[in-house]
């Protein structure tokens, strides 16, 4: 285990690379800041999305419980002999790192019962049974490594269902899964979000449910693999996605309507994905703004017109 947080995750590139392609199970809390300069130690998504690449398996947590059983819940796949992949459990920057609040605390016995003692299957070093490690690996072998991380990550999918589903039987606890949906079955528009921005569309959803509108909200937990068949299960239903992201992916856009664009290019059902940037060092999305995010996307729909590629949010009024 260890932890980090922006400029710190950045100065470990080296490293995360290195881990996944090892295929250590190590588990990263990592704190989302914005990357300096300019110096700024609130949220931005842009330090872990930067290394959505890296072969890590990615989440992106709403609470501070969310963030301790995550956590757990993350040793438990990377461990897994079908994964074998490390771990980064992503959490909001002085939204849920510096805020105190309630979450359900397990007992270290309970846990060693969830998490008994690990037995590593190939690096451990042994003088009775030697192996090598970070070889020279040449042209016609070093592709082959590469499509067994890419397949043990897309396993994580099916992998975390199996663990979540333990773990609520366990420890009644449940997030939602790599996809954690509100009022999402007969929704026509759906916001969707990563991090503690999803907790508060709820409330966004329930005050446009009142006023008569059909919306939903998905909250992207699992974000690498990408969740790429709940996307399409999603678009088969709804008209749009007001997709927000707390980064941007320079010259390229939001990180996530990127990715649901993409998840839904070989898919037959292609509804609008609009595209809203903000949140960007710490900046405050209120439920009122989410509000119209979705509201402008139910516009989008009527009007046929979807408009430009991405709207930075609050950035000029």
């Amino acid at each position: 285990f260890t932890a980090t947080s922006s400029n710190g995750l950045l100065l470990m590139d080296e490293a995360l690379h290195w881990a996944a392609a090892a295929r250590l199970p190590i588990v990263l809390a990592n704190i989302n800041r914005s990357v300096s300069p300019s110096w700024n130690i609130h949220v931005t998504h842009d330090d872990s999305m930067s290394k959505r690449d890296t072969g890590w398996i990615q989440f992106y947590v709403a609470s501070v419980d969310e963030f301790y059983h995550t956590i757990i819940q993350a040793f438990r796949l990377a461990e897994d002999e079908r994964v074998l992949m490390p771990v980064m459990v992503s959490a909001d920057g002085f939204v849920l790192s510096h805020t105190v609040a309630p979450f359900d605390y397990l007992e270290p016995e309970e846990v060693d019962k969830f998490l008994p003692p690990y037995e590593p299957p190939h690096w451990v070093m042994d003088p009775e049974n030697p192996v090598s490690h970070g070889n020279i690996v040449f042209p016609e072998y070093y592709q082959e490594f590469r499509y067994q991380m890419h397949q043990a990550s897309k396993n994580a999918l099916e992998v975390y269902d199996e663990i979540e589903k333990e773990y609520e039987r366990l420890f009644g606890k449940y997030f939602g899964g790599p996809v954690a949906e509100y009022r999402c079955d007969n929704a026509e528009v759906v916001f969707t979000s990563q991090g503690t921005i999803g907790a508060e569309a709820i409330d966004a959803v329930d005050e446009l449910r009142e006023e008569g509108y059909k919306v939903g909200a998905a909250r992207i937990r699992m974000y690498r693999p990408f969740p790429v068949e709940h996307v399409r299960r999603l678009a088969s239903k709804v008209k749009a996605f007001a997709s927000f992201d707390r980064g941007v992916s320079y010259g390229f856009g939001g990180h996530a309507a990127n990715d649901i664009r993409a998840a839904l290019y070989h898919s037959p059902h292609h509804p609008i994905v609009k595209s809203y940037i903000g949140g960007l060092g710490g900046r405050d999305v209120t439920v009122d703004d989410i509000k119209e995010m979705i509201l402008d996307t139910v516009r989008a729909v009527e009007s046929g017109e979807v408009g430009p590629e991405e709207t930075w949010h609050d950035l000029l009024e």
